[in-house]
């Protein structure tokens, strides 16, 4: 079971500190643990119980009716909002709690009816990556337990590898090639598995090789594909070389082709791109220049 600041809470739920520290005081809401020291922490129970509460609150029931309801009459109240409720934010609050219960028949009714309703595409960038950007910052904080991440990113790839697997490329007399991979060391593969889907819908000759490659194999496969573009993310600092360094190395050795880069080390220290590279920091500016290719 997974231990949580109030801080960490309060990231989750959307609701302060401090409402939280009233709500203790006066409706006796939830009782936080104490750790030796006496510092407060919570566990999964209390923030599932913390998440139904701030999505009940926030869809129009009063704190004083909530406190009174039992976890059962709560849960059910929440699962009807959710359920008829398509709002993002609620449903990031719902997946949460698929994930602290292991839930995947929730997790899938979840996700299919924002598909149906929605869109792969906007499911994925209104409510799975901001769902992903929550639950990383506690991964991060070491607050998440690694099974519950493990759970909820393998549901997610696997929903990306059916969306890839049932486009159909068209391809024109001379489609534009683009090579995807990550670096030696990166391993989050769900930003680059949606790439792989965006590029392919948009009847691009795709080569994927996947997470953790090797300069030597990439330069290989560049070599004998020929593309056009390179695309890669990073998300984690590299093992053997600063990401300036190794963005250099790449736009050197292929000067003929544009590479496309994006991630949140991309964004997070001062970098000089190349003539060839291209950062992208929202996936809607990607699927932008990716139209533009196209048309």
């Amino acid at each position: 079971m997974s231990n949580y600041s109030i801080r960490e809470i309060e990231s989750l739920s959307g609701i302060k500190a401090h409402t939280l520290r009233i709500w203790e005081q006066r409706y006796n809401i939830l009782v936080p643990k104490r750790t030796d020291t006496n510092f407060r922490f919570y566990d999964d129970v209390d923030l599932k119980l913390i998440l139904n509460i701030s999505l009940l609150n926030s869809n129009g029931f009063k704190i004083s009716k909530i406190a009174e309801m039992k976890m059962e009459e709560m849960a059910n109240e929440v699962f009807l909002i959710t359920d008829k409720n398509q709002k993002f934010p609620e449903q990031v609050h719902a997946l949460t709690i698929c994930m602290i219960d292991f839930d995947e028949e929730r997790f899938e009714k979840i996700i299919s009816k924002n598909i149906s309703q929605f869109g792969f595409i906007k499911t994925m960038i209104n409510l799975v990556f901001p769902f992903l950007n929550k639950i990383g910052i506690l991964w991060i904080a070491g607050s998440i337990n690694p099974s519950q991440e493990h759970f909820i990113s393998n549901l997610i790839r696997q929903k990306l590898l059916v969306a890839i697997d049932g486009q159909v490329t068209n391809f024109i007399d001379s489609p534009k090639k683009i090579l995807l991979y990550l670096p030696e060391g990166e391993m989050h593969e769900i930003g680059l598995l949606f790439a792989f889907y965006l590029t392919k819908s948009s009847n691009f000759k795709t080569l994927y090789l996947g997470v953790n490659l090797p300069f030597l194999d990439l330069s290989s496969a560049v070599d004998v594909f020929k593309p056009d573009y390179i695309f890669s993310c990073f998300t984690s600092s590299l093992p053997s070389m600063n990401l300036q360094d190794y963005i250099n190395k790449i736009s050197s050795s292929f000067e003929q082709t544009k590479i496309l880069i994006t991630g949140h080390q991309v964004f997070g220290q001062d970098l000089e791109l190349p003539q060839n590279v291209i950062s992208f920091s929202k996936i809607e500016y990607f699927i932008d220049y990716l139209n533009s290719i196209n048309k």
